[in-house]
């Protein structure tokens, strides 16, 4: 077999067989199949794309190129969330401790963000301590013994999907349905979860922008999922806002610990009441939506949630007094209110460009290597049609530098819309799709 007659086969519109598509992963892992072949392959592959076998055989192979996770000492149903990832997305450090206070396993490999804000194990590193550099046998045990555990994904997980990304990245070939999907559920396929439930965002501040390609990634990924054997259902949500009022690690955290105290922004609350109610009835521990609904309200009103917050940073090595003292997470040194310049309505908010507001005052990554200040970032207190009068705050900014804190104010008023006419708030949650 050679990588030249599968470049040809692809260029041509025909189909890779499961066999040949083995073969071109695993050559590509180990060196033998070199970078400007594989470029190749994605181009011929981004222009006639791939069929629903050939996309599960390159998600399945790159599963299994490194460590595939085994679950099966952790009792119960294991069920995974995931999230094509938003500004203000802080949903994984309230929604996992809401179903794990209801005994659904949480098992979650999670990894450090690079763009506005961190990923989830940077904003948990908000809690002086914490870790997530726990072995594979630390992390099944403290699942069985305390329902909860989020470890670094490690080097050896779909380790084909880094090394074909990368590629990708630098090679124009990034947009394919297919490879996105096959990329993000190798990884999911790999943590070993027996059902994934997936938060597909759309909007300005999401990965896919268009209603239709976030619904289309949605049906592709759950038909991965389900041809893998795994039960998979997606949520397609908007993202053409902030999800909640908090942009920024620490920030975020505490809009999350304010969640699981009850008083989180509707928004919010809505997307984790709506995954997690998938999530219970994936891990038969509801028969109907409202039953789940039910419990996932009542473990905030009795407190259990926020315990099992408390007892999973413990675990790994935070101070699980910071999750009942918030005021006591990493604060910046100047904070100043960003006033409206005008009366009216948000007609609009260019949801990324506050996602790069955060990122000038510091508080995500432009390199691998950038550090993140933790403290920064900002509050909205106006969202899209909410009513607004000059010299009102449209948000709190949290900064440690000053220029930085100019920079990001300039920005953001840009990105807001406001005019005289009145605007419909837009729905959350766009749709559903299962297999």
């Amino acid at each position: 077999m050679r990588m030249y007659d599968l470049i040809m086969k692809k260029r041509n519109g025909g189909a890779l067989t499961e066999e040949e598509i083995r073969y071109m992963i695993n050559g590509f892992t180990i060196g033998e199949i070199p970078d400007y072949q594989m470029s190749a392959m994605m181009m011929a592959i981004y222009f006639q794309g791939m069929n629903e076998s050939e996309t599960l055989a390159l998600t399945m192979e790159m599963a299994k190129s490194g460590d595939m996770l085994d679950l099966s000492d952790i009792k119960g149903i294991k069920v995974d969330k995931h999230s094509t990832g938003g500004v203000g997305d802080k949903t994984s450090l309230a929604l996992t401790p809401m179903v794990a206070a209801l005994g659904v396993p949480v098992a979650k490999m999670s990894g450090r963000g690079l763009g506005h804000t961190g990923g989830t194990i940077d904003k948990l590193e908000s809690f002086a301590g914490f870790s997530t550099g726990i072995s594979e046998r630390q992390f099944r045990d403290q699942v069985n013994r305390i329902g909860i555990a989020i470890m670094g994904q490690t080097a050896d997980l779909a380790p084909a999907d880094k090394k074909l990304y990368a590629l990708r990245d630098v090679t124009a070939t990034v947009d394919n349905m297919s490879l996105i999907a096959s990329s993000i559920m190798s990884k999911k396929l790999a943590a070993g979860a027996d059902a994934i439930v997936l938060d597909v965002k759309t909007g300005s501040g999401a990965f896919m922008k268009k209603e239709e390609d976030s619904f289309a990634l949605a049906r592709e990924m759950v038909k991965l999922g389900t041809n893998a054997g795994r039960k998979t259902i997606a949520v397609v949500s908007d993202m053409d806002q902030p999800l909640g009022y908090a942009i920024g690690n620490a920030l975020e955290v505490k809009e999350a610990i304010d969640t699981l105290n009850g008083r989180g922004p509707t928004d919010f609350v809505e997307l984790c009441i709506t995954l997690g109610s998938y999530m219970v009835q994936a891990a038969g521990k509801a028969s109907s939506d409202e039953e789940a609904r039910a419990m996932l309200a009542k473990c905030i009103d009795d407190g259990s949630a926020l315990a099992k917050l408390a007892d999973f940073i413990e675990a790994q090595g935070g101070d699980r007094e910071l999750v009942y003292h918030p005021e006591r997470l990493p604060q910046a040194s100047i904070v100043e209110e960003i006033i409206s310049p005008c009366d009216g309505y948000v007609q609009k908010i260019v949801c990324d460009e506050i996602g790069i507001c955060s990122l000038i005052l510091g508080g995500g990554r432009e390199t691998k290597d950038s550090k993140i200040d933790l403290s920064v970032g900002l509050i909205l207190h106006k969202k899209v049609g909410d009513a607004v009068k000059t010299g009102e705050p449209l948000a709190v900014i949290y900064a440690n530098e000053y220029d930085k804190l100019e920079a990001a104010k300039a920005r953001f008023l840009k990105a807001y819309t406001i005019n005289s006419a009145a605007v419909a708030k837009k729905p959350l949650i766009k749709g559903i799709v299962n297999a």
